[in-house]
């Protein structure tokens, strides 16, 4: 109740919100795994844990998805990672745990539970990872390569999460990854053809090589403050023994095995060399991957999709508190300066090399102002991934000019005796 004779603080809501950036770096793992806890891990569920919290590490057992998060974290200096793991059955066959993984939308179970890990978590996983089991495929009776069930089932899940997935191709032959890469075509997802070798005891077993770029994935976003503007591309691959195939790789020749799998959209993780320059490093394994298996060269950069999508939920996460204002002068203003914010604050840690926003008149109707609805513009420039360096080396006949011209000041004349 308001004073007779005093003074009323009335709270307005002017000023320009400042940024809430969104939460890009959780993994989500759906996968099975011999003796997990039923409790921790139960079938079908996602479950929010710290990849290096020793309780849960125990309660994955002694399967997949322990081998997933054991990769992960051999990535990650310092840190840990934040991950939502679903554990499904384990099939009788390969074919059956594919089955498994896929799960089915209506009930919610295998990928589709993740869609529920907002909800039951306060957690979205929005960088995927699924083992193995999305380089199983079958051909058909012309031998043609038919879409693994996980591939096929991933690009609408990772659409609502707004998020996307490192996967594994077969592993196998060069020709089998192609083959399996052109059923594939979207921009959310990075495909990766390389089996791992790792320790697992006194045992040699092998990994693939999305839980190894999901854990570089997570280092690299901690460096930029959780925004996702980097690739995996030319970081070392840590913990693990060696490579089931090695491929022929160089930075100069385009005609090597590595090289023409990257033209086509597949990564590669490559061993260094000692002594050879066109090598990827001196010693070690490096992972080479930085692009989607989409169509449209716009996006061709994982990171940029994933740029994308941490400013539409960022700009969603600033937009959403002036739901429910008015429509008026002050009240758009306010809007697009919330906008604003976000690029400017992007932009400002190079995260961004720049952005505009506003409207245009002709998609602004009276009729639809006063049903509520305006409609913005907002365009940004992602940074695009340094993959090639071409330099024109020529001669440069001004040095010897140069020459001369030091050799006649410093010289003397010289006489005959």
């Amino acid at each position: 109740m308001n004073p007779t004779f005093g003074v009323v603080f009335i709270p307005d809501n002017n000023e320009t919100q400042p940024p809430s950036p969104a939460e890009m770096s959780v993994i989500g793992l759906v996968l099975p795994s011999d003796g997990a806890s039923a409790t921790l891990f139960p079938l079908d569920k996602p479950v929010n844990f710290n990849s290096k919290d020793a309780t849960y590490l125990a309660g994955l057992g002694t399967g997949e998805l322990a081998d997933e998060v054991s990769l992960i974290n051999n990535q990650l200096k310092g840190i840990s990672a934040r991950i939502i793991a679903v554990r499904v059955a384990k099939g009788a066959t390969d074919t059956e745990t594919v089955a498994n993984i896929v799960g089915t939308e209506a009930a919610g179970t295998g990928m589709y539970a993740l869609l529920r890990a907002g909800q039951l978590l306060g957690l979205i996983p929005r960088s995927l990872g699924f083992g193995r089991y999305t380089g199983i495929f079958s051909r058909d009776a012309g031998g043609e390569a038919l879409a693994n069930p996980i591939l096929a089932a991933l690009p609408a899940v990772l659409e609502a999460l707004f998020g996307t997935a490192k996967v594994m191709g077969p592993g196998t032959t060069r020709q089998d990854a192609l083959d399996l890469r052109e059923t594939i075509n979207s921009d959310r997802i990075e495909f990766i053809d390389q089996t791992l070798l790792v320790a697992k005891g006194t045992q040699t077993i092998e990994v693939s090589s999305s839980g190894a770029a999901l854990g570089i994935q997570v280092q690299l976003d901690h460096l930029t403050e959780g925004v996702p503007v980097r690739s995996v591309a030319n970081n070392p691959v840590q913990g693990i023994l060696g490579l089931k195939r090695y491929d022929g790789f160089s930075l100069t020749d385009g005609a090597t095995d590595a090289q023409q799998m990257l033209a086509k959209q597949v990564g590669v993780v490559v061993r260094g060399q000692q002594g050879v320059e066109t090598a990827i490093a001196d010693s070690g394994f490096s992972i080479v991957s930085f692009a989607g298996c989409g169509t449209d060269e716009l996006w061709r950069f994982i990171s940029a999709k994933r740029t994308r999508d941490w400013l539409h939920l960022t700009l969603l996460k600033s937009i959403r508190k002036r739901l429910a204002s008015k429509i008026s002068v002050a009240g758009i203003q306010a809007v697009e300066n919330d906008m604003m914010a976000v690029l400017q604050w992007a932009k400002h840690r190079g995260y961004i090399l720049g952005g505009k926003v506003g409207f245009e008149r002709d998609k602004n109707e009276p009729a639809n102002l006063r049903k509520g609805a305006f409609r913005f513009w907002f365009s940004a420039e992602e940074q695009p991934d340094l993959i090639l360096v071409v330099v024109d080396s020529r001669r440069d006949a001004s040095a010897l000019d140069g020459m001369l011209d030091t050799l006649l000041t410093q010289s003397t004349t010289l006489i005959a005796a």
